[in-house]
């Protein structure tokens, strides 16, 4: 065994508590190179009589490693533990100080779960598991009011700029929420909605009122109202690590220096405020003069933004929180929100923008979950961009996996594209095939998912503007066989509960073969999706148990014989599999 693989460390992702009354456990070892992993656990102040060992299992591997898994439930929710690990005729023990070729005779160096307190339990709402939504940028969604269309306002459908506006609004979102009921979605995610300067909002003028080009604040509550009743949550865009240059109190910064009883809401590096070789003498976010950073330590712009937070939520009912350019906030800041938002209504779901490693986040104390960009690039290097092959995608899957809780996972949110990248179809190279293979994969993996307006009817288009395009509403432009696809995936979604929160088997992957396949069981519930991202047609011979399969993007009925099932998978084809007993 390389014993230099070999790692476990108590919290975090690796030892946690799921619920109130469960404890996971998981252990890193290098692959293909341990048979088996066994937990000797116990109860620290009655080791001798409680002490027992559990089996644990290869849950998913990566490039470089396995990792190992296992669920305990203390009778009182406390334990000691070790693992002991076999190959061949080899075995040894992996304690806290260390690993060793003997039994521990005692557990006085083994690690330590001291007490599963409920205050510590990561628990992001229960309803997030079974959401699909829906992501609106508000200025090009729809047009519902033209009395609170902006100066100079264009004709719906044009082409976008980074300036020029169509005139979407809130009123429009109201207007159409009968295409998000057809289409399946029961969350939506807005851009920012605020008073701001720019057509997408983030650079925020008034944190208390909508813009008025969106309409007015008893608008929002009109639409949370009409949402909540057709079983739709709603949440809102905080842009709290900057404000924008409108901002009353930059104003007061900007007018009267270092003198400005504001000035210290702000990171100013040099007096007075100038932008020098186009950077500003103080911090913003990117190197954007319009968008200053704010000192989220700063008590009064912590009460400020705290208040924001809790207003929309008690006032509005709004049901949580994305939060923009979330990783350059400090964490007592977040820690502060969090519990804020949870009192106000426990169950709001606190989501984080980062693209990069975000376990510091996903303690409990912070975020729900944050945007998945990894699993979006993932997908989209498999599917749409054809730069990952099958064992490539597994391994990488893999290891997003096993960087975080389950839970966390659960709740994570998955996307495909959104105003900040290249539309989905664009990215497909147009091709139809390949994005409904992108989305069958996203819609079918652990996490949340969500549609971007217009991707469900064919839009294109390349980074921004090009991806924040006006939605089309004249059905003879859009694409119905392809809206009729993403109902579809959203239906069979929520009407499989192992798609959401069933555990995840890869059957076939391969190094330079773009086929794979991987199975969500749940109890008796097995489904099975195959997929090729193969410029060519192929077949895939998968060993599963001899029973009646059907497919349930077709309805085919397939019969499992001798233990084998026998797949055709077309040129950037896939399949959708039931066990039925």
């Amino acid at each position: 065994m390389l014993l230099e693989a070999i790692y476990h460390r108590p919290k975090s992702n690796w030892a946690y508590a799921y619920d109130e009354r469960t404890i996971h456990l998981r252990l890193r070892t290098k692959r293909d190179d341990v048979e088996r992993v066994a937990l000797i656990v116990g109860d620290k102040y009655a080791w001798d009589r409680t002490v027992e060992e559990i089996p644990m299992t290869k849950w998913i591997s990566d490039s470089l490693f396995d990792y190992w898994h296992v669920s305990v439930q203390p009778p009182l929710r406390r334990m000691k533990y070790a693992f002991r690990l076999e190959a061949g005729n080899e075995a040894v023990w992996f304690v806290e100080t260390g690993i060793s070729n003997e039994e521990p005779k005692d557990s006085i160096k083994m690690f330590d779960f001291p007490f599963l307190n409920p205050a510590d339990v990561f628990t992001p709402p229960a309803w997030v598991k079974d959401a699909v939504f829906y992501q609106i940028f508000p200025e090009r969604f729809a047009n519902g009011d033209p009395g609170n269309d902006p100066m100079a306002v264009e004709p719906w459908g044009g082409e976008p700029t980074p300036k020029n506006y169509f005139g979407g609004d809130l009123q429009g979102v109201i207007d159409h929420l009968d295409h998000l009921s057809e289409l399946g979605v029961n969350a939506i995610y807005f851009n920012p909605i605020f008073k701001a300067t720019t057509n997408h909002k983030y650079d925020t003028a008034d944190y208390m009122t909508v813009d008025p080009h969106f309409g007015t604040n008893e608008t929002l509550k009109q639409l949370v109202k009409a949402c909540h009743e057709r079983g739709i949550r709603v949440l809102l865009d905080a842009v709290f690590n900057h404000c924008g240059h409108t901002f009353p109190p930059f104003l007061d910064v900007k007018e009267k220096g270092a003198d400005s009883r504001y000035a210290d809401w702000f990171h100013v590096r040099e007096w007075p405020l100038d932008v020098k070789d186009g950077i500003p003498t103080y911090d913003t976010f990117a190197y954007e003069p319009i968008m200053p950073k704010l000192n989220t330590e700063h008590p009064e712009v912590k009460e400020y933004l705290l208040n924001v937070a809790r207003y929309w939520i008690e006032e509005m009912d709004i049901d949580g929180w994305r939060l923009d350019v979330a990783n350059e906030v400090d964490h007592r800041f977040w820690r502060e929100f969090r519990d804020v938002v949870k009192k106000a209504k426990p169950d709001a779901y606190i989501l984080g923008e980062i693209m990069h490693d975000s376990m510091p986040w996903l303690m409990g104390d912070q975020f729900d979950a944050v945007m998945n960009y990894p699993l979006t690039n993932i997908i989209n290097e498999f599917a749409a961009k054809k730069e990952r092959d099958g064992a490539s995608f597994a391994n990488a899957l893999g290891a997003l996996l096993a960087s975080y809780p389950q839970q966390a996972n659960e709740a994570a949110f998955n996307l495909l594209g959104s105003h900040d990248t290249v539309r989905l179809l664009t990215l497909c190279d147009e091709d139809k095939q390949r994005m409904k293979l992108a989305t069958l994969l996203q819609f079918t993996l652990t996490g949340t998912p969500c549609v971007y307006y217009g991707d469900e009817i064919g839009l294109t288009g390349g980074y921004d503007p090009g991806c924040r395009k006006c939605m089309e509403w004249d059905e003879a432009k859009q694409d119905r066989e392809l809206f009729a696809f993403f109902r579809q995936v959203i239906a069979l979604r929520k009407q499989y509960e192992a798609l959401r929160t069933g555990d995840l088997t890869f059957l076939f992957t391969q190094e330079n073969d773009m086929r794979l396949a991987y199975e969500r069981s749940l109890g008796s519930d097995r489904l099975i999706v195959a997929a090729n991202a193969g410029s060519e047609a192929d077949t895939l011979d998968l060993p599963v148990t001899s029973r009646r399969w059907r497919d349930l993007l077709t309805e085919e009925d397939l019969i499992a014989d001798n233990g084998e099932l026998h797949l055709c998978l077309s040129a950037n084809g896939f399949r959708l599999l039931l066990a039925q007993s």
